[in-house]
């Protein structure tokens, strides 16, 4: 079992349970998934596409996939059907892994590190922060990366409210700039 998927259960559920007052334990907000994606620009060869692909299934532990346009856009000569980006979404173990070696090992590694932004809520509990360089992964060999590869990083949860996803995610030990 994962150390952050232990410590949910262990801690961070019945902390949660008291804090927001819930009285049955399907409401205590958890994670569902966290999505990795990153976009590449429609004119980039399609060896960068394996390249990222490469990338990220390094730190991820899981194959991506390459997403592709659903819709013509004239202005930046795309058509239906051409790779745009690529796409991984984590669940279960995996996810919690992925979780703990984010905030343990990858973030510190960030030059200047004072915490992720607060401001990546959406609204409905789920929580964005991107990461402009794949470099800071310590999985990813920086001799081998050919192109720059930036990610963006959703995670997920069942929480109602920002406040509720934010505490959760503060007790799973993401550090937050305050």
């Amino acid at each position: 079992m994962p150390d952050m998927l232990k410590k949910y259960n262990e801690e961070v559920r019945g902390e949660l349970q008291k804090k927001m007052g819930y009285k049955n334990v399907m409401q205590i907000p958890k994670l569902t998934k966290i999505v990795i994606s990153s976009g590449m620009s429609s004119g980039c060869e399609r060896d960068a596409f394996a390249e990222a692909k490469k990338q990220i299934s390094f730190f991820t532990g899981q194959m991506p996939v390459i997403t592709k346009a659903r819709k013509n856009v004239s202005n930046f000569k795309l058509r239906v059907g051409m790779p745009i980006g690529v796409m991984v979404t984590l669940r279960g173990r995996r996810m919690y892994e992925f979780l703990d070696r984010f905030v343990h090992n990858t973030l510190p590694r960030v030059r200047d590190f004072r915490g992720i932004s607060p401001k990546g809520f959406d609204g409905a509990g789920n929580y964005n922060v991107g990461v402009p360089d794949v470099a800071v992964f310590t999985e990813v060999d920086q001799d081998k990366l050919k192109y720059p590869l930036g990610v963006n990083i959703t995670m997920v949860t069942t929480a109602k409210t920002d406040a509720e996803a934010r505490e959760l995610l503060r007790m799973l030990e993401v550090p937050f700039a305050e």
